[in-house]
């Protein structure tokens, strides 16, 4: 089996949702397993990221460069894995990630000219698998949702105020950008798309995470 999981999409996708849902299975199987998710809020590697998606170095996410912008989740990343899962992962420990260096990929491609997308993938994993040393994902699932719905499930989180939603969440058109380097990424690097809408509504979330242990028990044969 895949030592680290990871399972990505736009804001509003269920990631917290089909992780947690993950991760209470896997436990009930007896698989060795931790749940990690990014950012880490509750450690000051963070700070970075929480000024950038609060609008402190610009209001909009364009106002922040693709790199400039990786380079804060990359951090609060590493201090995360020194700190509180390098040594589980090393033991073969099976790590779930909401969120990881995926995020990066999604919501920064968009940033960048179509024709700077390889390099820029690139880039990235080379800065954070490499030069970090972080583990890379050995299967990442990304939950694809139209950011139309999405930003309905958004809207009641955060009871229809507006003011909650950081600089990636209230720009709908940066979202849809995001959503086609998503399938970019998806397609170039092999993870395993999942539709979590049927019909324009989303669809179950026990129908998905059912969908998920599909491929997850495909992938350990």
């Amino acid at each position: 089996m895949n030592r680290l999981i990871t399972i990505d999409g736009l804001d509003g996708s269920g990631k917290a949702t089909q992780t947690s849902m993950l991760f209470d299975e896997l436990q009930r199987r007896g698989v060795k397993s931790r749940l990690v998710s990014f950012p880490d809020y509750a450690s000051p590697s963070s700070a970075p990221v929480k000024m950038y998606l609060e609008g402190a170095f610009g209001k909009k996410p364009g106002d922040v460069n693709a790199y400039a912008a990786s380079s804060f989740f990359a951090v609060d990343r590493y201090a995360s894995y020194v700190r509180r899962w390098r040594s589980d992962y090393k033991n073969g420990t099976l790590i779930i990630a909401d969120r990881y260096t995926t995020s990066n990929m999604i919501y920064q491609l968009a940033k960048l000219p179509k024709g700077e997308w390889d390099g820029f993938i690139s880039w990235l994993c080379d800065f954070e698998y490499k030069k970090l040393g972080l583990p890379e994902p050995g299967l990442t699932l990304y939950l694809d949702v139209d950011p139309g719905i999405s930003q309905g499930l958004l809207n009641k989180r955060y009871n229809g105020d507006n003011n909650k939603k950081d600089i990636h969440e209230s720009d709908v058109a940066y979202l849809c950008a995001c959503r086609e380097s998503a399938s970019y990424a998806a397609q170039r690097l092999g993870w395993q798309s999942i539709d979590c809408v049927s019909s324009g509504k989303m669809r179950d979330a026990a129908a998905i995470h059912a969908e998920i242990i599909k491929i997850i028990l495909g992938e350990c044969k």
